[in-house]
């Protein structure tokens, strides 16, 4: 704990030749909106750009929270499919770094939240699979959408939302077959799987296929700030 309030720690991009003012130069990026997210819910916030996977665990050491940003597609090798044409170019480093995070995470029982690709990557690492393409979750490019989210009665994204909401959304892949110890805990009325997590006991953990930092709603950051404050 940092000053009373948790650090939590922030998943980030790398991208090759972004432009600000004069410079030209690859930078660690990372969405505004998340690292607004945490401090209003009353975390410190902490970017981590990809590094090797060896040192996922000492960061995560260091960390009261992780947070598995959203992004680019997971890459179908890491879940044993062929790409569909329509899955974006890899992000092997970032998938490797953000995997390691995730595992980092389970392994010493730092609360960890998955947000749109981070729901997606926590249910790979479990041994989960992706639908590479889906309809109806990203009808603009570069805009984000809605629809409404219902939760399942008796889980942890209950407790923290209890009832039927309207989230900001921009994806076209989800969750399949669930990775081992998951459940759903809440569907957009097509049936998409909006939100994973193991049975609400002990550690906690929980993805979110939409993305809050785009909202107004700050209660699922909040749920994982009281779980950093807990343990």
């Amino acid at each position: 704990m940092t000053g009373g309030r948790p650090l939590i720690g922030i998943s980030t991009y790398l991208e090759a030749g972004t432009r600000w003012g004069v410079w030209e130069l690859d930078a660690a990026l990372l969405p505004a909106g998340y690292p607004r997210l945490v401090q209003r819910a009353g975390g410190l916030a902490a970017m981590l750009p990809p590094d090797v996977p060896e040192r996922a665990a000492s960061a995560v050491a260091r960390l009261d929270g992780l947070v598995i940003a959203g992004g680019p597609d997971v890459e179908p090798v890491r879940y044993g499919a062929e790409p569909d044409p329509r899955t974006g170019p890899p992000a092997r480093a970032r998938d490797a770094w953000e995997l390691a995070l995730i595992e980092a995470a389970l392994s010493a029982r730092v609360p960890l939240l998955g947000i749109c690709r981070g729901m997606q990557l926590l249910n790979v690492a479990l041994g989960g699979t992706l639908v590479q393409h889906l309809d109806g979750h990203a009808e603009v490019v570069g805009v984000f959408g809605d629809h409404p989210v219902t939760p399942v009665p008796g889980t942890r994204y209950a407790a923290a939302v209890p009832e039927v909401t309207t989230v900001p959304t921009y994806h076209h892949q989800a969750v399949d077959r669930l990775g081992k110890g998951l459940i759903a805990s809440a569907h957009a009325p097509d049936g998409t799987v909006e939100a994973i997590e193991p049975p609400p006991t002990g550690h906690w953990v929980l993805g979110v296929q939409w993305h809050p930092e785009m909202g107004e709603d700050p209660r699922v950051m909040r749920h994982l700030i009281d779980a950093a404050n807990a343990s």
